[in-house]
């Protein structure tokens, strides 16, 4: 049986990304020009520089995959890109290369939805998952915490109420003065740390009804202790505000999750999002589920970051269940799950 092949476009943010799929989860190719350099100076996602370099690096990534995969676009049945959340420009670069391909080619275009991405970036690595299922989603950009009764069927039990983690993640570190991002700095000197600053923690863990998270409280907490610290002319230690910070939010993360599998009757637990990545999450995560008897997936790192085989994935398995997408399909920013 002649394999189904998709093209997957991945432009929402600070990373270009191209692959080809097969079948929904056989990687064949999976570039990604990274605009971490273009960025870092600035301490953050420029938006107007993100989408001309989106501008810049579509088509040479395109080309690329396709060579690396070995088929030409001949060989390609769908082509799926994201269409939101994201920032706007990006998105529109990304969208707009989609709808010429599979307009000039005749082919079917899938817009997926950026968060369905990170969840279906576990198949790439474990097909044989199957729901119902937990997924925490922890990025940049979203703290969502998920109950998925069937593929495609999605029910938010909590999200972020402000910050997201990953956000926490970088603004801690510029002013601790680590660079950007900051979540593999902090997640890399909170080993050398411990973590015994009694950091405040929020009132959403109090609240048995609530899975919501909230970071801008502990965020500020942190960054008032650091300049408190250089008032008062004492040096920052800085791998033990990295550990006191990094334990206080994953143990929110944890807590939240710990009430869902609790409540929740489920076959595993998934991670996705770039903070999927953090070693002390996938160690408290993976305590709570061998206690509760539950499987814990995870992807590999370069999986959990911004990526186009997991717009593949997700974009074939919406194709089967869905259908096609309308080429009228505009760029939405702010789209929900």
């Amino acid at each position: 049986m002649k394999d189904f092949i998709t093209l997957g476009i991945e432009s929402s943010c600070d990373d270009t990304s191209v692959a080809v799929v097969a079948n929904g989860t056989q990687v064949l190719s999976n570039l990604i020009s990274s605009q971490l350099d273009e960025h870092a100076k600035f301490g953050g996602v420029v938006p107007e520089l993100a989408a001309r370099c989106h501008l810049e690096s579509l088509v040479p990534l395109y080309r690329r995959a396709l060579k690396e995969a070995g088929i030409t676009l001949d060989h390609v049945d769908l082509v799926a890109v994201t269409y939101g959340p994201g920032l706007v420009g990006s998105l529109l670069v990304g969208l707009s290369f989609a709808k010429g391909l599979a307009l000039s080619r005749g082919l079917p275009l899938v817009g997926v939805n950026h968060i369905e991405g990170h969840i279906y970036a576990n198949l790439l690595e474990h097909p044989e998952i199957q729901p119902p299922l937990l997924c925490l989603t922890v990025s940049g950009g979203h703290t969502d915490l998920l109950y998925i009764k069937e593929w495609g069927e999605y029910r938010i039990l909590g999200r972020t109420l402000d910050d997201a983690a990953g956000e926490a993640f970088d603004k801690v570190a510029r002013v601790l003065g680590l660079g950007y991002p900051g979540g593999p700095i902090i997640d890399r000197l909170a080993r050398e740390g411990v973590p015994d600053i009694d950091f405040p923690q929020v009132k959403t863990l109090s609240d048995p009804e609530s899975y919501h998270f909230s970071f801008s409280g502990l965020k500020t907490a942190v960054i008032n202790w650091i300049h408190r610290q250089k008032q008062a002319g004492k040096e920052v230690d800085v791998p033990r505000v990295a550990a006191s910070f990094q334990a206080n939010l994953v143990n929110q993360l944890v807590r939240q999750l710990e009430k869902a599998v609790r409540a929740y009757p489920v076959r595993a637990v998934l991670l996705s999002g770039g903070v999927a990545s953090n070693s002390l999450l996938r160690e408290r995560c993976g305590e709570l589920t061998r206690r509760e008897g539950l499987p814990l997936y995870y992807p590999s790192p370069r999986l959990c970051t911004d990526n186009a085989a997991m717009i593949a994935a997700a974009g074939y398995f919406n194709y089967r269940s869905r259908g096609k997408s309308p080429l009228g399909i505009t760029a939405d920013p702010n789209l929900k799950l």
